[in-house]
């Protein structure tokens, strides 16, 4: 029999949910609508602000391209501040209202920034070498405004995905397989935002007005918060457990603190706590970790409601099981880092490129950020013919359900790979025709969609990887650490945009020259953007074969000892040692 209330879940008032009034489909699509206007700003800002630098406040190309992916990069870190005050102090339905309005603010300035004449240079013609760069204050209030979004979008990401799923409750079967489809059709859901961002948004910033675009961005997100708030008494809240990160940072520090103590041989006399139904299997990974949960005199503070240990001094077995989960998942982690550069490349030169392209079908220009379209519609189509068409079969051919998510992750890795490679010889087919014209001519006589390959290619490779990644560090991470995974995964999309500006900048410093030449010329048609793209076609392909021993490495071997049979350890030492 189903109880009529959720066991670890509250309503609005703080009493326990009533299964009947809260929860379910409802309340979790209007927190979807926030995250589908967030996609509309963010990605509707990001893909058309490189051509915004270049054109408007005549920044080098490489500066512009550096730009947008610090502000991309910057986003997706600060989700991980979003995700330690939402578990410490304010819950995911506060960071949520608090972190939109954030957003609210930061596109409102944008729109004023790029209304008001003062806060942009003079004008002057295209590939003009006179044009004057804006100066520190127009750029410091166009970077006030970019950092506000990149701080409302941190804060969003990390909560929206989990606030959602806590509209579910997982001990309930029928509630369980609703959240499985919530999360199965998330990002083809949100995927919608970035295909209204990169058609309608990026047409009204190039042929109406930007600051008209942005102030659309402004006002959804106004409308997108009404409409969270009118669900808050049908809203599940369910109460903190402290952040992952402290409790990462208790078990580092304990191990450190008995770093000159020796592991005793038997498993069974290290400090445990758990229920055992809810502990963890022991592993003989990262062993140096298990010195926190040695039971060493002081390590209990004795208070009103009896002995407790420090959690500073000693912690449990599963809890330092949980903290080598966490670090087991790093070499995947790392090694899929260079896919979001690459994917940094399809909104910052590739939209440059296609400015100086052919884009006209018949009397209507297609504006150059909107040929991320393609890449958009390559992870949409990808999607649908994944879960329509190959799903089905390989189930029929080995009997599972799909791709696991490591085969997922290595897909998306071997199509970006062939995505750079199309994108070094479009490139070269480009040079070759803006060598043959004469004159610093805008637009050259070469169709932009020679661009398509490289766009569908790596679109396809992030329908494959984004999935892989969300399915990996949720399901390979503690119960308790969730939050604290998924922040680590976007963190890849984060250091991806770092690592292409630092790339930019060093491949700048070594192959530029004082007159603005080299791989990355401050004009694209002078440049070798070419070999650019071969270089990260070389530095993929050495990750790819580094991710698949980190994969091949990852299963944990487990310990040959028998599982602990122990409640709390008051008495014991680490008198017995090996």
């Amino acid at each position: 029999k189903v109880s009529w209330t959720v066991a670890d879940a509250v309503d609005y008032k703080g009493f326990p949910a009533d299964r009947s009034k809260t929860g379910g489909w409802v309340p979790a699509a209007l927190i979807l609508g926030i995250e589908i206007v967030e996609r509309l700003s963010t990605m509707g800002i990001a893909v058309n602000l490189v051509t915004y630098m270049i054109s408007i406040m005549h920044l080098p190309s490489s500066t512009a391209a550096n730009t947008v992916t610090d502000f991309m990069g910057t986003s997706f870190l600060l989700c991980l501040l979003g995700g330690f005050l939402a578990d410490s102090f304010l819950g995911r339905y506060k960071t949520i209202g608090i972190f939109a309005s954030i957003q609210i603010l930061g596109t409102a300035t944008l729109a004023i920034s790029t209304k008001l004449p003062q806060l942009r240079p003079p004008p002057c013609h295209a590939n003009s070498d006179s044009c004057k760069q804006a100066n520190g204050f127009q750029m410091g209030i166009l970077y006030l405004s970019l950092y506000l979004i990149a701080l409302g979008t941190g804060g969003l990401k990390s909560s929206v995905s989990g606030f959602g799923s806590d509209q579910f409750d997982e001990k309930d079967e029928k509630e369980k397989s609703q959240m499985a489809y919530f999360f199965n059709r998330f990002f083809f859901f949100i995927s919608f935002g970035t295909l209204a961002a990169v058609t309608v948004l990026v047409y009204l910033q190039d042929e109406v007005s930007r600051s008209l675009a942005y102030g659309i961005c402004s006002v959804s997100m106004v409308l997108a918060i009404l409409v969270f708030l009118s669900g808050t008494k049908r809203y599940r809240y369910k109460k903190s457990l402290g952040s992952p990160i402290v409790h990462i940072f208790q078990v580092i520090t304990a191990a450190i603190k008995k770093r000159k103590m020796q592991l005793p041989c038997n498993v069974g006399s290290l400090y445990e706590d758990t229920p055992e139904a809810s502990r963890i299997d022991h592993t003989n990974q990262f062993r140096f970790l298990e010195k926190a949960a040695i039971v060493a005199e002081g390590d209990f503070e004795t208070n009103l409601s009896g002995s407790e240990p420090n959690p500073w001094k000693l912690c449990s077995l599963t809890r330092v099981e949980e903290v080598k989960m966490m670090v087991r998942l790093l070499p995947v982690w790392a090694t899929t880092i260079i896919f979001w550069t690459i994917y940094a490349q399809m909104i910052t030169f590739s939209v440059e490129q296609a400015s100086t392209m052919e884009r006209n079908i018949g009397s209507f220009q297609i504006p150059a950020g909107s040929l991320t379209v393609f890449f958009v519609a390559a992870i949409l189509i990808t999607l649908a013919v994944n879960d329509r068409l190959i799903m089905p079969l390989w189930k029929k051919w080995n009997g599972k359900p799909g791709f696991s998510d490591l085969q997922r992750i290595a897909i998306g890795l071997v199509f970006s790979i062939f995505g750079m490679a199309a994108a070094s010889l479009c490139e070269k087919k480009r040079l070759s025709v803006a060598k043959s014209v004469s004159g610093n001519q805008a637009t050259l006589p070469i169709s932009v969609f020679l661009l398509i390959p490289q766009f569908f290619l790596v679109g396809s490779g992030e329908a494959f990887i984004y999935t892989g990644q969300l399915d990996f560090f949720i399901t390979r991470s503690p119960k308790g650490m969730k939050t604290m995974s998924t922040g680590l995964f976007l963190t890849t999309l984060s250091f991806g945009f770092f690592f292409s500006s630092f790339l930019v900048s060093i491949v700048k410093k070594v192959t530029g020259t004082k007159d603005g030449q080299g791989w990355l010329a401050d004009n694209i048609n002078k440049g070798r953007l070419d070999l650019f793209y071969a270089l990260l076609t070389i530095l993929s392909f050495v990750n790819f074969v580094a991710f698949v021993v980190c994969a091949v490495w990852f299963k944990p071997k487990k310990s040959k000892q028998p599982a602990m049979q122990m409640g709390a350890i008051y008495g014991s030492t680490s008198e017995e040692k090996c």
